[in-house]
């Protein structure tokens, strides 16, 4: 967009504010905004936030010591003005993502840097990485115990439907109204949980859409006077919030996860990206499910992933290749162990530097699995190299600390940083009951 365009854009949209927007190593989307009157000042170079703020964990707006970051030091916000959207819940704003800076140099602690040298990574393996996130989310309204479900119903009831459709019509308009194209929807397991899906994108558009589509459902519902919340765990005994990753490999222009010459099978890259995936999984695990709250969800034989593994339409195993009708199958595969309090370019980026590895070391992932890993003996899944993931995400930091290929792939700085904050984490939160957890992230996520 020229600066003609963007003046012109929010001009007519009789903007006041212009939010610029990033999301930290907590995964808390953030944000400072200016004034539409003082707009030249900020075209280019945007806003100075403070480089502390990518030291702060998930708790409380305070540093942690052992990232080495202190008060000292300023870093820019400078606006991709490609992510320009105008959200209908919020009528005279704007938001627009924003890319870190240290001086002319993107900051190395920068998520979306991160995955753009991933991205670049991939075109060195002639391949571009497609993929959708699958969010789930609870609608809650406060009751006299705190927050409570919208309904009582189960998957896919359809009392749900109409129940919630004024909520969910209206995400859906304006998910629409930011150019993010809904695909299907349900109500998930739990009372008052919903499941809207969206259509694949290339990574870095993906990950950037994944903002757009948290603030968006957030927002709404808090123009209906509900909450919504992405938090992976909230109630003890009903179904967690997972966002797995659905991602597809291309090369020229095709799908080249499918084998050409033996239909329904996979490819060789395809199941070289997949070993590379289960080879990194637990360290991975650290990335894409990075909270406390993170491993309540994802246990045997509720469907999570708690098992390193892969199969065909197999949603016990953490990677699934889902079959296809008709030809050409299979087209993507699904990675579990993820949700949404995981930033998406640190995770979209990690997976993909997994899956590259072992494209690099030819790697094969074995046999699939065709049965719930947890009814198999100790022997079947040694055998079938299968192990249980990790329970904490201690274990998943201590797994990532020991692993060169994910700390050389987010490079020394933000590898330290990410998992001092993730020990903070851990530290305040690991003897803390789901009562008091849910109270302090129920609104972070």
């Amino acid at each position: 967009m020229t600066n003609q365009d963007i003046m012109q854009s929010l001009k007519d949209k009789d903007t006041r504010w212009v939010r610029i927007i990033w999301c930290d190593n907590a995964n808390i989307i953030r944000g400072k905004a200016f004034h539409i009157h003082t707009l030249a000042d900020h075209l280019t170079d945007g806003i100075g936030i403070s480089v502390a703020q990518q030291a702060v964990p998930v708790m409380a707006d305070a540093v942690v010591p052992e990232t080495g970051i202190s008060a000292v030091g300023e870093i820019w916000l400078r606006p991709d003005w490609g992510t320009l959207r105008f959200p209908p819940y919020a009528p005279g704003h704007a938001c627009v993502i924003g890319d870190m800076y240290d001086g002319a140099q993107p900051w190395k602690l920068c998520p979306r840097h991160f995955l753009r040298r991933m991205i670049r990574r991939a075109a060195e393996f002639d391949l571009e990485i497609h993929l959708a996130f699958e969010n789930e989310f609870y609608l809650l309204r406060e009751g006299a115990l705190g927050p409570e479900s919208v309904d009582r119903t189960v998957f896919a009831e359809i009392a749900s439907f109409d129940i919630n459709r004024e909520v969910i019509d209206d995400i859906t308009d304006a998910l629409l109204r930011q150019d993010i194209q809904p695909e299907r929807y349900y109500p998930e397991s739990g009372p008052g949980q919903q499941e809207i899906t969206t259509t694949y994108q290339p990574a870095a558009l993906a990950a950037d859409r994944q903002l757009t589509y948290r603030m968006t459902v957030r927002g709404v519902a808090a123009r209906h006077g509900l909450k919504a919340s992405f938090l992976p765990k909230i109630f003890p005994d009903t179904a967690g919030n997972g966002c797995h990753l659905h991602l597809s490999l291309w090369r020229n222009g095709l799908n080249i996860l499918p084998d050409e010459a033996t239909p329904g099978e996979l490819s060789a890259t395809g199941r070289a990206f997949i070993a590379g995936l289960l080879a990194h999984l637990p360290a991975l695990m650290a990335i894409t499910t990075p909270s406390p709250n993170s491993y309540r969800r994802i246990r045997p034989h509720m469907w999570s992933g708690a098992f390193r593994a892969w199969g065909w339409d197999n949603r016990e195993a953490a990677i699934r290749v889902p079959t296809n009708p008709k030809p050409p199958s299979p087209t993507h595969l699904e990675f579990k162990t993820s949700d949404a309090s995981a930033n998406p370019y640190l995770a979209v980026g990690a997976v993909i530097a997994a899956g590259l590895d072992g494209i690099r070391q030819g790697l094969d992932p074995g046999r699939p699995v065709m049965v719930d890993p947890a009814d198999l003996s100790n022997q079947e899944q040694r055998t079938l190299g299968v192990d249980l993931l990790p329970t904490n995400l201690a274990e998943a930091v201590q797994r990532l600390s020991g692993d060169p290929v994910l700390r050389e792939a987010l490079g020394p700085e933000l590898a330290d940083v990410f998992m001092a904050i993730r020990r903070a984490e851990w530290e305040v939160m690991k003897d803390v009951d789901i009562e008091q957890e849910v109270k302090l992230l129920l609104e972070r996520y």
